[in-house]
């Protein structure tokens, strides 16, 4: 923490944490990878600094709560509008198909959030676009399987949810994406200005990326993203399965083609009987698993860094707690 950022100690770590990441997902040489301050939540206001003019305007696919708030963002930078929703009946219930999204062929980009944390969506095809560059926060489910990074414009993920602690974002952008940026702006809100400095414009938050490498290279161990995915769609698959089984003692409102791998949001078919739930769980050892604050009902966020045998122990929780209020 110490360490100069301009200093050989931490170049090293710098760059190798740049690397583990072109590594891991196969970042074509088009695209370039930065480590940012500020989170997925700066990026929501940077994007359209960077890329909305007076004469351009960007699509966003309204998923819930993160999307709409980037959305918001957007709004008071430029001209945007909705090119698709995935509410239902004022729920968040699932995720638009691509034939479902009404996309300009003007549009300086189309942004979307690829896994939705509080109500527990994920796009699971990556929907195509035309011509318009897709922009995609993918906070709550990079590094979880592989990508066609090819497909993308950006991609963008605060680091706290598969990567490592809060506090820096990584960034992987298509460079004629950033040719496009705005010349206006101060290099420091300018993503090609960080690009030219190899993220290091300013000082970086150097003991998050320190982080962040160390678990890239645990990532690594684990056999990639290729076996990450292979394990979370197995721990996914085995609480989807339970709640099923459960003949409606417990539910998940999500249709099932658009149920996340990331984030098991589900309901008790007694309301009183959740804030019961949460506190027994607890006492076993099985913590966060209280909904979001807008969503309520339980949620099990299942991340890379979460165990087989974790999910294991809350599914047999789960048949427990059914067995006994059931």
């Amino acid at each position: 923490m110490e360490l100069s950022h301009r200093g050989p100690e931490y170049r090293e770590v710098h760059e190798q944490a740049l690397e583990r990441v072109r590594s891991l997902l196969d970042v074509p040489r088009s695209h370039e990878v930065l480590f940012l301050q500020g989170g997925a939540t700066g990026m929501f206001g940077l994007l359209p600094l960077n890329l909305l003019s007076t004469t351009t305007s960007a699509d966003y696919v309204n998923t819930g709560i993160w999307s709409t708030k980037a959305y918001e963002a957007a709004r008071q930078v430029g001209p945007v509008r909705v090119a698709g929703t995935g509410e239902v009946n004022g729920q968040f219930i699932r995720v638009p198909t691509a034939a479902e999204l009404s996309i300009d062929p003007q549009a300086a980009y189309v942004h979307l959030t690829s896994n939705n944390t509080a109500v527990g969506t994920q796009f699971h095809e990556v929907p195509a676009c035309g011509e318009v560059p897709l922009v995609v926060d993918m906070s709550s489910d990079i590094m979880s399987k592989p990508l066609d990074i090819s497909r993308f414009g950006i991609i963008y993920a605060g680091a706290q949810k598969n990567l490592g602690p809060s506090g820096v974002v990584i960034v992987i952008v298509k460079h004629d994406i950033l040719e496009r940026c705005s010349q206006k702006l101060p290099d420091i809100f300018r993503l090609a200005a960080h690009a030219r400095a190899n993220s290091l414009l300013h000082t970086p938050p150097t003991f998050a990326v320190y982080l962040t490498r160390n678990v890239l290279d645990w990532l690594k161990d684990q056999g990639g993203v290729s076996a990450m995915e292979m394990r979370n769609r197995k721990k996914a698959r085995r609480l989807y399965e339970t709640i099923d089984a459960s003949g409606g003692f417990y539910y998940s409102a999500v249709e099932k083609t658009s149920r996340s791998v990331m984030n098991i949001v589900f309901r008790l078919s007694s309301t009183k009987l959740e804030p019961v739930f949460i506190e027994r769980a607890a006492q076993a050892g099985l913590i966060g698993l209280k909904g979001h604050r807008a969503v309520g009902g339980i949620r099990a966020s299942i991340y890379n860094v979460i165990s087989v045998e974790g999910v294991e122990r809350l599914a047999q929780f789960m048949n427990e707690f059914m067995r006994i209020y059931g």
